[in-house]
């Protein structure tokens, strides 16, 4: 197929490659056989009112015209989109993708047919490409042209204004009034031309795509938005207007809604010449069944309608495209009819996991060319428009770009492939075209997420003190070198379809960095290594202590070194926290260097590769164990003053925003690669790692080891030391946790009150009028929450609703309406219907909402109200409509990508006892890392902490290269088929993403085996919490 003229299409000429893979059939299908013959020449109009004809078989189904549309624009998300012709009535109908097309158009050369918008979502965010909400903008002036959009003059002129906005810029009187007068948007359009002047005056510095996204945020709150009126009669007799919408069926008086039938209530849509019948479900209180009856102008108009609301039905309701039904025998009864192509949910699911490759587009009539990637963040501060972006996962059938940023290639020949087929409008203006610092990559788009340096961009960041460097006897990096290592160029960066809109950069797990020739062991160099050192499994213990060590040392010197040069800088802490806060650290940064010293030693001794000379038996380490924690029980005074320390820092952001500020920026510093409270309890989850490795190492001697006296003692003395600050170790989680969530989440207030107590986040379906919508749901002792994702640049959850806990009741409910996974909850004012993603989840969930029911049951009443409008300190959170339209400048709180976000995406939950035990469960340590189909092993310093992998070049660097959450990743070995023949090989692999990690002992490889799956696989509760002992540790 193709069109009559050579013409490029939309993306080829900005150099896009054509991309094959956007048809509306599932991956792996082919389109129906045509019959290779004559062709036919069809006239498609475009939503810009272009014309373009195409060539297709006589016989070709009208699927196969509209994947060559779709084609032609680049077009993902197709689906949405419909092929519409007058018939030979001059009834408006749409094209059957089923049927040949020229059974339906009879006379090609005498019809154009229309390319529009035929399924409109609930939410616009739910579109997740640039381009299909341009097409939606469109659809909308469109609507508005010809005025079946209706609505009031201040939302007329509201929406003109973002329409000129994406068209000709910032405000100026003199070319806003020279471009109304050329431009009619709607009749009479004079007598609100000052209005949408003065509405245009506030949109400055707003982009083109954040003009499509404020349209069409508008636009989806008008009662008559993507609404088409069929004229139709009651059985009174009386003139009404039916309609078909995501939620169902819409009846209209003039353009009033007076009744509606959401697809929930709907039994069965018929029809019978010209009555068009609904049957209702049976109401709760009755047992008889309802059936209305309307009447339609003809048969004709009926079954258009009919069908119309057929394929609505089954583009916003079902899972997958429903099955034909087998053809009779002897005869047929009724219509044959289905629809045809992807559901909703699939073409959701589809762009997530990255079935296709972002390509860049023009405007027509805008004199601004928007040449980002489709979701491209449209300031220095990436502030984001869209609520739900999308992020290619990659495909399964990788291109080879793709393989080449998977498999490690050169970051090199892939720039020069993309340099050569780069067209000169693909140059981005100075802003568009800056530099990015570091590999900023989405965590869960990408899957592995590089390090933020988001505070260099506001200003250079200084060389911070150090002190490991020159007592471990390790060079320590200097700050140039650190920013050498954050990332490539602009020069060096390619376009690759895998990556996140916020930064186009190379996937950070291949960067050049990463892919350093000189990390690439041979094999035979890391067996001779491996037989040159002990085998012994206390041995890997003692290193284990060492690694584990060296990472402590480094989170204590991001408050001790980073944290306190940059307080020292800025007149923002006041005097008496400041003495709170390095008083407390700085002896534990020094007892810790000298600990980590006698470690390093000992290990050198074990090996034997420094004083050969010295004769003893260093093959042990309980004894340097049981020396050094005795010496620590004397810094228990600092380690109580932790708590303090919290909340004393809490305080202070909340009475001083200049100190507020501060912190955050703070955050986005590469060294700062997890929340900065995190790093305040890091010495008391350390107490966690030291006990738990003494256990081990207990365990594995016998009572006649000679070491064995030492370690049971150390063990004894971290046990007590754990036993005398375990309840503060509780409580102090569960506070810096309800601050991580307050900034998680907008339209909060008073989140953190006294007795509150967190007990899961996740997301999970909500079933609405609008059918099931993506909610992220938060759970605390005493009541529940359900948020959206906003607006925000930092990822932020939108509150739109909560119920208390108490006076709840929870059934399953999968029967009552057909969705699997699915839950009732009934509070006293409000009910919600939610349904998880899998049985599994649906077990956590209902086992610990049960168990809140009960504690809240068991407490003295309601949960105090949370949503209100605005914090007593005038604090106020943007709303959602502010922050997609506030300056680039004016966002400053991006904030490393949150548990809550990989949630999201994820569609995985945590549970406050799951955070526990990531706590203990942290690890650090040298692995080779290979990717699917590459050849070489890189050997990489791994960080495990917060369900993340976390990436350097080595255990001396100040922050991580890269991260990979592991939220959703499944933990296996090698298969035969894979070819891995290696020893401690395992396997992690989420969707199309694959990587193989290999550890140098067995020790090591099943401690990574441990860690990982506790990420990997959150455990079910084992037991329930009481009131009296909240969480178990």
């Amino acid at each position: 197929m193709g069109e009559t003229e050579q013409r490029p299409t939309a993306g080829s000429r900005l150099g896009a490659q054509e991309n094959a893979g956007i048809s509306t059939l599932e991956h792996g299908q082919k389109p129906p056989m045509t019959t290779p013959g004559k062709l036919v020449s069809i006239k498609i109009q475009m939503l810009d009112d272009t014309q373009e004809t195409f060539d297709i078989p006589q016989r070709a189904p009208g699927k196969v015209l509209h994947d060559a549309v779709c084609n032609h624009l680049n077009l993902v998300e197709g689906d949405y989109f419909g092929l519409e012709f007058p018939d030979h009535k001059k009834m408006m109908v749409w094209l059957d993708l089923l049927k040949p097309v020229m059974k339906q158009i009879r006379r090609p050369k005498h019809v154009v047919v229309k390319f529009v918008v035929k399924f409109f979502p609930p939410d616009h965010a739910q579109l997740q490409e640039e381009l299909t909400r341009y097409l939606f903008a469109l659809q909308v002036k469109q609507d508005l042209a010809q005025g079946r959009l209706t609505c009031n003059d201040t939302s007329t002129a509201l929406l003109i204004s973002h329409i000129v906005q994406s068209e000709i810029g910032d405000f100026d009187e003199t070319i806003d009034r020279e471009h109304l007068a050329k431009n009619k948007y709607i009749p009479h359009q004079e007598a609100l031309e000052d209005k949408i002047m003065e509405f245009h005056r506030n949109h400055m510095g707003q982009t083109p795509a954040e003009s499509d996204f404020q349209l069409l945020e508008i636009a989806r709150r008008l009662e008559m938005y993507g609404i088409r009126l069929h004229p139709a009669k009651d059985r009174e007799g009386t003139k009404i207007n039916l309609a078909v919408a995501n939620t169902g069926i819409l009846v209209f008086q003039g353009h009033t809604k007076i009744n509606a039938f959401n697809w929930a209530k709907v039994r069965k849509l018929s029809f019978k010449r010209k009555r068009f019948l609904i049957k209702l479900r049976p109401d709760v209180n009755s047992s008889f069944q309802d059936t209305l009856e309307f009447l339609m102008a003809s048969r004709d108009f009926c079954k258009s309608f009919w069908k119309i609301c057929v394929e609505h039905h089954a583009f916003f309701r079902l899972f997958e495209e429903p099955k034909p039904k087998p053809k009779p025998v002897l005869f047929s009864r009724g219509s044959s009819f289905r629809f045809s192509g992807r559901t909703q949910k699939q073409v959701l699911d589809y762009v997530k996991e990255g079935g296709h490759k972002k390509v860049q587009f023009e405007r027509k009539h805008s004199k601004i060319h928007s040449i980002r990637s489709l979701t491209a963040q449209p300031s220095e501060q990436h502030t984001e428009v869209p609520k739900q972006t999308a992020r290619a996962y990659g495909d399964n059938n990788d291109t080879a770009a793709v393989q080449s940023c998977r498999q490690g290639k050169e970051l090199k020949s892939s720039t020069e492939d993309t340099g050569q087929h780069k067209s000169p409008s693909l140059k981005k203006s100075p802003k568009e075209g800056r530099k990015v610092d570091g590999a900023v990559v989405s965590a869960v788009e990408e899957e592995e997420e590089p390090a933020k340096d988001r505070m260099q961009q506001n200003r250079p960041q200084s060389q911070q003190p150090s002190t490991a460097g020159s007592l471990t006897g390790s060079p320590h990096l200097s700050e140039l070198s650190i920013n050498s290592q954050g990332g490539p160029s602009v020069a060096n960066m390619t376009l690759s379809p895998n990556l996140s809109p916020d930064a186009k950069q190379s996937s950070p797990l291949v960067s050049p960095l990463l892919n350093d020739p000189s990390c690439i062991r041979a094999d035979d160099e890391e067996e001779v290594k491996r037989k040159r050192f002990p085998a012994e499994k206390a041995y890997f213990i003692a290193k284990e202590v060492a690694t584990t060590e060296r990472t402590y040392l480094k989170d204590l010197e991001v408050i001790t070194s980073w944290f306190q040069s940059a307080v020292s800088k800025e007149d923002c802490m006041p005097e008496t926290l400041k003495n709170l806060i390095f008083s407390n650290f700085e002896p534990l940064h020094k007892f810790h260097t000298g600990f980590l010293k006698e470690i390093e030693q000992r290990l050198a001794l074990w090996e034997g590769r420094s004083n050969a000379h010295i004769k003893g038996d260093y093959q042990r380490i309980g004894d340097v164990m049981l020396k050094n924690i005795q010496s620590m029980k004397q810094l228990t005074i600092h380690l109580r003053k932790h708590n303090e320390i919290l909340m004393e820092l809490e305080n202070g952001m909340k009475n001083s925003r200049k100190l507020e500020t501060f912190c955050r920026d703070f955050e986005l510093q590469k060294v700062c690669y997890l929340p900065l409270n995190t790093f305040l309890l890091r010495p008391l989850h350390r107490l966690m790692h030291y006990k738990q490795i003494m256990e081990r190492l207990c365990k594995h001697y016998p009572p006649s080891h000679m070491d064995f006296r030492d370690s049971r003692a150390a063990l004894a003395e971290i046990s007590e030391m754990v036993a005398q600050l375990h309840g503060n170790m509780i409580k102090m989680e569960n506070f810096q946790k309800l601050h991580e969530l307050k900034k998680d989440l907008i339209g909060m207030d008073n989140l953190v009150i006294p007795g509150r107590e967190f007990i899961r986040l996740g997301s999970l379906s909500k079933l609405s009028g609008k059918g099931l919508q993506q909610r992220m749901f938060f759970l605390f002792n005493d009541i529940l929450l359900y948020t959206s994702r906003g607006l925000t640049a930092s990822n932020q959850f939108k509150v739109h609703g909560h119920l208390p806990l108490y006076g709840m009741t929870m059934e399953e409910s999968e029967e009552e309406w057909g969705v699997p996974h699915c839950l009732t909850l009934r509070g006293q004012h409000q009910s919600i219907v939610v349904a998880a993603s899998t049985r599994a989840e649906m077990d956590k969930w209902t086992e610990d909402i049960q168990m809140a029911i009960d504690l809240a049951e068991k407490s003295s009443g309601p949960a105090p109200e949370l949503l209100a409008s605005s914090p007593p300190d005038n604090k106020e959170p943007l709303s959602v409509s502010d922050c997609s339209s506030l300056p680039a400048g004016l966002i400053s709180d991006q904030r490393p990508v949150s548990i809550s976000y990989v949630c999201w995406y994820r569609m995985q939950s945590l549970s406050f006892y799951d955070i526990l035990q990531s706590n203990e469960n942290q690890l650090s340590g040298n692995l080779l890392r290979k990717f699917k189909n590459s050849n070489g092993w890189q050997k990489l310093w791994v960080v495990f902490t917060n369900f993340c992998m976390f990436f350097y070049k080595s255990h001396q660097d100040n922050h991580p290269l890269a991260s990979l959450p592991l939220l959703g990743y499944s933990l296996t070995l090698p298969s035969e088929s894979e070819n891995i023949h290696k020893d401690y090989v395992f396997k992690l692999h989420f969707k199309s993403h694959v990587y193989y990690f290999r550890a140098e002992s067995e020790y090591t490889f099943e401690r990574w085996m441990e860690v990982i799956r506790s990420a990997t696989s959150s455990a079910s509760r084992t037991r329930a919490l009481s009131h009296k002992e909240p969480h178990a540790y």
